[in-house]
Order: structure tokens, then C-alpha cells, then sequence
């Protein structure tokens, strides 16, 4: 057995992670500070912008495996977290720009010569 004490969990809410919404902090600040921290582009926006706005869920995107080269996987990586959206999206905006996708070429069978 492990002599070592298990960690007790602590009640105090960890810190959220990049992208996550601190809804605690949130909660206790005035609109006037929350005003202060909107970014420029979207400080004029008017009151009833989002009285009609609907909720879209993204479809789920299935699990799958692509070979990719290292290189490439690297640079994405680099990006930080959230690379494999970012992959996505770059792809979609390649299926968006190209249109249709083009007939798959036929493959040439070739027969094995015999020894």
C-alpha cells in the first residue's frame, strides 16, 4: 500500500483555464466594469444586439486518424491549445475555396511479375 496521504481536494474553485468563463468573478462585477473590459470592436454594439439571437450547437465531429507530417504537426502544435480546431478549420476553408470535391483519379493495378 502507498504510504504516502492522499490529497484532499480543496473547496476553493480553481482558477478557470484559458477560454473558461470565471462565472463567480463575473457574477460580482458592475456592468460599468464589465463595460470596461469589452473589447473596442464591440463596445458600441446596441442594446437588443443579442434579444434574437439563437443558440447553435456545433454537430458532434467524429473521432478519427490522420497521418500527418511531423513538421506540420509541430507548427500546429506550437499554436497552442486548441490545434486540432484550428486544423479543422483550415481544412474547411480549403473544402470552402476549392468547391465540389474532384472525382477520385482511378488507380492503375499493377501486376507483380513473377520471379
Amino acid at each position: 500500500m502507498n504510504e504516502q496521504p492522499t490529497k484532499k481536494r480543496s473547496s476553493e474553485p480553481t482558477r478557470p483555464t484559458r477560454g473558461r468563463a470565471d462565472l463567480g468573478r463575473l457574477r460580482r462585477m458592475t456592468e460599468a466594469q464589465i463595460r470596461r473590459t469589452v473589447p473596442p470592436e464591440l463596445a458600441d454594439l446596441p442594446e437588443d444586439f443579442g434579444d434574437e439571437a439563437e443558440l447553435v450547437v456545433p454537430a458532434p465531429k467524429p473521432a478519427i486518424s490522420l497521418r500527418v507530417d511531423e513538421d506540420v504537426l509541430d507548427w500546429f502544435k506550437q499554436t497552442g491549445p486548441r490545434y486540432q480546431t484550428r486544423m479543422n478549420a483550415v481544412l474547411r476553408s480549403y473544402m470552402a475555396r476549392t468547391g465540389k470535391p474532384a472525382a477520385a483519379p482511378a488507380r492503375k493495378r499493377q501486376r507483380r511479375k513473377s520471379a
